[in-house]
C-alpha cells in the first residue's frame, strides 16, 4: 500500500496499536528479567506469564505490521486485544491495590483504537482483500 494513500486515521490507529505494541514489549521484557533476576513464588507461573507476554507482543506486532499493509484480517484482531486490554484497564481498577494510573489510560486507548477501527477512512482501507503478500 502506498502511504500517500493512507488516511489521517489509519496513521493515529498505526501509532496507537505501536504504543500497544512497544508498551507490551516492554512489559514482556520487564517480565523476563524479573524471572531471571528475583525468581517468584511460583517459578513455573512467573516463566508461564513471561511466554504468554511475549505471545501477546508477537500477535500485537503482526496486528502492527498488518495494519501498515492495510490487510483486512487486522479489524478482528486488534478488536479482541482492545477487548483484553479493557478486561486488564478494569481489573487494574479494582481491588486493594487498583492501580488507576494505568488502568484509565489502557481503557481509554482501547476505546480509542476501537472507534478508529470503525472510521469510515480505516474500514475503507482494510476492507480490501489481495491475493498478494
Amino acid at each position: 500500500m502506498n502511504s500517500a494513500r493512507r488516511p489521517g486515521l489509519l496513521w493515529v490507529l498505526i501509532a496507537l496499536l505501536t504504543l500497544e505494541f512497544l508498551a507490551l514489549a516492554a512489559l514482556a521484557v520487564t517480565l523476563l528479567v524479573e524471572v531471571l533476576v528475583a525468581p517468584a513464588t511460583s517459578v513455573a507461573s512467573g516463566i508461564a506469564l513471561t511466554i504468554v507476554a511475549f505471545i501477546a507482543a508477537a500477535w500485537l506486532g503482526a496486528i502492527v505490521v498488518g495494519t501498515l499493509r492495510g490487510q483486512a484480517w487486522i479489524r478482528a484482531a486488534a478488536i479482541v486485544w482492545q477487548f483484553l486490554q479493557v478486561a486488564v484497564g478494569v481489573g487494574a481498577l479494582q481491588g486493594t491495590v487498583a492501580q488507576p494510573g494505568w488502568g484509565w489510560p489502557l481503557i481509554v486507548v482501547a476505546a480509542v483504537v476501537f472507534l478508529l477501527l470503525f472510521a469510515k477512512p480505516v474500514v475503507a482501507v482494510t476492507s480490501a482483500r489481495r491475493d498478494t503478500p
